[in-house]
């Protein structure tokens, strides 16, 4: 099947929407379908356009099998409402003739990813142009996102909310599939106008071959010289406005006085400066640039509590994508989230959850694992076979692949014959059976898997 890929973010990126896209398109060729990819230079999270590429030039390369072509982008140096919505509205415009030459190839399936939505309208006119299947897959509803977290004025109930709203719920229902990467995020896609057959739970996922458990202490422990006896907590991630980095700044102040509590914080964003600046004096935290991937896997072992400070007004809006790599580490998670929210109802059953944007629950919570060994080692456990039986890529892709082939009226090859690509490289037994659906009012849902242990 030829299926093309549009979408903002792509590989080299190592963190976020981008490194999901490139895994999908990745595992997509590896089974045999033509894909080709349409997005910008990457430059995120240190929003800066990575060595090698351009901003404004446009660039075409081949990686691990998967045709990727560039589209100019502007980065703004610095972040705001308005520049954010120029910075994506320049990679919308850019691309376009990308969308026109990649016409004469005649996709049979055109996927795009959100952020950005402003690619829409173009998505929609190369499917209806070439004949071609749409798919839109949602990583994040930056429109309730931007007015919720401040970046838009007005809020929702004004004017020009309800105009950004109504022109959201009109190009959502216009693609003949709609996913997202939970079943919360899947039913607020069917409030917004999308038809629940139509509808898609298609989570992020991790490789747990690549991700799992050391059995020894990790490399960046001894690197950054933090006793052997000591409780880290770790933050590996993007930095930015709906993540709440200015909790963690709170919390390793809060309990500076604890010299048996080191807090790692690894990554890069709006809100990294910020960060830096207010941790420098505290002798508890160490600040580190977002590693290789080749590291991760050390990175999150160095963990012995995970930590996912989350801002209430973006609860509803986002599942972290850096959640599954902590769930697969086998380490205590604590994250930040409201009960009724997907966040809530992953961590509540496999580790522990305190109310968004409170550093004094959050801080004790940290206090009271760091004084129990033996509940982290539990939840660290929990959250292993969580990610071992739900996260598995071979689940995910088999649906993936099935409503493909269903769009294309070609029959789906089972979930359990797939292999993984060169990237994940996540294979063993794997045996798939229907679980209780969870996206909702009528939409598509994963079966529940088992994996072989690693």
């Amino acid at each position: 099947m030829r299926i093309l890929i549009y979408g903002l973010n792509y590989a080299p990126e190592v963190t976020g929407v981008g490194k999901y896209t490139a895994e999908m398109a990745e595992l997509l060729a590896a089974h045999g379908h033509e894909v080709r990819v349409i997005c910008a230079p990457p430059y995120y999270p240190q929003w800066r356009v990575h060595e090698g590429y351009r901003a404004g030039r446009y660039q075409r390369e081949t990686l691990r099998g998967v045709g990727v072509w560039r589209a100019p982008l502007w980065v703004p140096a610095q972040q705001g409402g308005f520049k954010r919505i120029v910075h994506l509205a320049s990679f919308a415009l850019s691309s376009l003739p990308l969308l026109a030459r990649l016409a004469a190839w005649r996709p049979q399936a055109v996927m795009l990813i959100v952020p950005t939505l402003l690619c829409a309208p173009g998505a929609l006119m190369l499917a209806r142009a070439v004949g071609a299947r749409s798919w839109l897959h949602i990583q994040d509803f930056e429109v309730d996102a931007a007015f919720d977290l401040g970046l838009l004025r007005g809020g929702q109930g004004s004017r020009l909310g309800r105009v950004a709203l109504a022109g959201e719920r009109w190009l959502l229902r216009r693609f003949d599939v709609v996913s997202s990467i939970s079943a919360r995020m899947v039913e607020r896609a069917i409030d917004k106008g999308v038809d629940a057959s139509r509808t898609v739970c298609l989570p992020n996922w991790v490789d747990t071959r690549a991700i799992f458990p050391l059995p020894y202490p990790g490399a960046f422990r001894r690197r950054l010289g933090i006793p052997e006896d000591n409780t880290v907590v770790l933050y590996a991630g993007n930095m930015g406005a709906k993540q709440g980095i200015e909790i963690l700044a709170d919390v390793a102040t809060a309990l500076a006085a604890r010299p048996d509590i080191s807090f790692v914080f690894c990554g890069d964003g709006a809100a990294r400066r910020e960060l830096m600046a207010r941790c420098e004096p505290l002798s508890n935290c160490h600040v580190l640039p977002v590693q290789p991937s080749s590291m991760l896997n050390e990175l999150l072992n160095v963990a012995d509590i995970h930590v996912l400070p989350q801002r209430a007004d973006a609860a509803d809006l986002v599942m972290p994508s850096k959640l599954t790599g902590m769930l697969a580490s086998g380490r205590a998670v604590l994250a930040m989230a409201r009960p009724g929210t997907s966040l809530f109802d992953v961590v509540s059953d496999h580790g522990i959850v305190v109310p968004p944007e409170d550093s004094e629950a959050l801080a004790a919570a940290i206090v009271e694992l760091a004084g129990d060994p033996a509940r982290r080692a539990e939840l660290g456990r929990a959250a292993r076979r969580y990610a071992k039986r739900m996260l598995s890529p071979q689940a995910i892709f088999g649906v993936l692949e099935a409503r493909l082939a269903g769009l294309a009226g070609e029959a789906a090859e089972p979930a359990g014959q797939m292999q993984a690509g060169p990237q994940t490289a996540a294979s063993g037994a794997v045996s798939a059976q229907q679980s209780v659906p969870r996206a909702g009012k009528g939409g598509s849902t994963l079966p529940e898997v088992e994996q072989s242990d690693v």
